[in-house]
């Protein structure tokens, strides 16, 4: 059974990772892997600091995991991050299997659910866990990219 506090617990560490990258000039994106109740992996953000349009929180967390575990499959790890996946991180949550997701903010313009992508038939998705702390980050991000 899934403590719901544990996702508030494990989204509270994904936001902190957003804030990295908020400090960073990056869009204030954080993700986590977590398996057996242990942080195995952490990204957040990076397109701008690694000129990498793939270089999402998603993307580098999931890796880490993999090498961490030394298995392309994540099927008994949750990842969380602040905000709903997009197309590109969907594709690699189904390929890596990840057994669960857990996102803070939807994103109606570029989320995976909005271009009717899928993840893995057999990863469970919680969304909206502490949504209105990654709102904030992502607002005070472009206040300050209209403000330039």
């Amino acid at each position: 059974m899934i403590d719901p506090l544990d996702d508030v617990y494990f989204m509270k560490k994904a936001l902190q990772e957003a804030e990295i990258a908020l400090q960073e000039g990056e869009v204030p994106v954080g993700a986590l892997v977590v398996c057996n109740n242990q942080i195995i992996a952490k990204g957040h953000n990076q397109v701008e600091t690694l000129n990498d349009a793939t270089a999402h929180a998603e993307m580098l967390a999931i890796t880490a995991a993999t090498h961490y575990l030394g298995s392309k499959y994540l099927k008994d790890c949750t990842l969380y991050v602040t905000l709903e996946p997009c197309q590109m991180c969907a594709g690699a949550i189904y390929w890596a299997q990840v057994g669960r997701i857990v996102y803070g903010a939807s994103d109606e313009k570029r989320g995976y659910q909005h271009w009717h992508c899928q993840v893995h038939p057999k990863t469970q998705v919680k969304g909206g866990v502490l949504a209105h702390e990654s709102e904030t980050l992502l607002k005070i991000f472009f206040e300050k990219m209209r403000q330039k």
